[in-house]
């Protein structure tokens, strides 16, 4: 296995060798990165060839690579099975990209993955288990001789996703206690994160997540604001630095932000948008000089 820790826009990417020919990639990094990507894992094939890509979920980050690995290798590509529709049909509504204002280049899967499946991958047997919470329909991959976990964004070694579902009425923090409890009684001794590095402290990282958890049940607005500074943090990530007035240009009509201010706040989006970014400002997330927005790491 090898484990190429991305940037926080494109998730990590996993190669397993599945013998000494082939190999399968879990997860596809973001489409804006898709030369990085392609030039990362061409040099850990080592000349090996890419026969298989899994997407643990398909939000833009994690399967934005799809298409350009199918052309690169004609590499098989399995998902979960909750979007298949919407891919088959390329509904970037129901997918999620129009409404997070994000981008990914329309691909087609060869096969699902379902919860449940016992999947042979880099020459080992893995489970398929259901993690909903940040994303309804993710899986995660367990391999229970090894104690290893890929754990997309169901647990970072700080946090896990952002808990979309809540912020539309949905319910997603039952299930991502659900998913987080799973992990705790599996009790894994590696974890690979979807972003940030793998780590084998997981009782601490478990319990910053309960604890983060806790935190957001106890105050749906605090989820809600997370939703969508989350993605006008994204957004910045990719741009690197923007007008303020182009910055609200790009999230007007896009559905989590305006629901967010809808549920929440009520207030013009104009201003909405603006005590957002001035919430990041002030973390140090983002900086602002003379109406430029630009991002901080």
């Amino acid at each position: 296995m090898v484990v190429l820790e991305r940037g926080w826009v494109s998730s990590n990417n996993i190669l397993l060798f599945d013998d000494e020919n082939t190999a399968t990639l879990i997860d596809s990094g973001y489409v804006d990165h898709q030369q990085q990507t392609l030039q990362l894992v061409h040099h850990a094939l080592a000349g090996r060839t890419l026969t298989r890509v899994i997407n643990t979920h398909l939000h833009s980050d994690h399967c934005g690579g799809n298409a350009m690995l199918k052309r690169e290798f004609g590499a098989a590509i399995a998902i979960p099975p909750g979007h298949a529709d919407a891919v088959q049909h390329w509904d970037e509504a129901a997918l999620g990209y129009s409404a997070c204002g994000q981008a990914c280049e329309r691909f087609m899967f060869d096969a699902l993955i379902n919860p449940g499946d016992r999947l042979t991958i880099g020459g080992i047997q893995w489970h398929a288990l259901a993690s909903p919470g940040h994303d309804p329909d993710s899986i995660v991959l367990w391999n229970p001789h090894e104690r290893t976990l890929i754990s997309a964004d169901a647990l970072w070694e700080h946090g896990f996703g952002a808990i979309f579902v809540e912020v539309e009425g949905g319910s997603g923090f039952r299930e991502q206690r659900a998913i987080l409890q799973l992990i705790e009684q599996l009790k894994p001794l590696r974890v690979i994160p979807g972003h940030g590095q793998p780590f084998s402290d997981v009782d601490q990282a478990l319990e910053r997540a309960f604890a983060r958890l806790n935190a957001l049940e106890a105050d749906p607005e605090r989820n809600a604001r997370n939703v969508a500074k989350t993605l006008i943090k994204f957004y910045l990530l990719i741009v690197g630095q923007i007008r303020t007035e182009d910055l609200i240009a790009h999230f007007e009509g896009r559905h989590y932000v305006e629901i967010v201010n809808q549920r929440f706040f009520q207030m013009p989006f104009d201003e909405f948008m603006r005590r957002m970014i001035d919430e990041l400002v002030a973390s140090g997330a983002l900086s602002i000089v003379n109406g430029i927005v630009a991002n901080r790491n």
